[in-house]
């Protein structure tokens, strides 16, 4: 399932990055990225669940379990775990929906 997944911070790095997921599950999520994230690495990211009208979004704290190229040519898959969420509504600004 392809949504639109935003990351705002990978381990203490501030960081705004549009990527989009690969897979997601109710323990977390797999994306392809063309930036390495390290095992290990705490990230906070939000995605949003198309479909829905405002459309919903999810802040999340995970932990970066794998972070692998298949080639040289290929991105990124990275894995990260969903630890904690909120749900961040339409009109609260997303850089405020969750506290580290």
């Amino acid at each position: 399932m392809q949504l639109p997944l935003f990351i705002f911070q990978v381990g203490d790095s501030k960081v705004n990055r549009a990527e989009k997921t690969r897979d997601i599950s109710s323990g977390g999520v797999c994306f392809l990225s063309g930036d390495e994230i390290g095992i290990g690495d705490r990230v906070d990211y939000m995605i949003t669940l198309s479909g829905s009208n405002p459309p919903v979004r999810i802040r999340c704290l995970g932990k970066v379990l794998r972070s692998q190229k298949n080639d040289t040519t290929s991105p990124f898959e990275v894995a990260v775990t969903m630890e904690r969420y909120s749900f961040v509504k339409a009109e609260e600004p997303a850089e405020f929906a969750i506290s580290a």
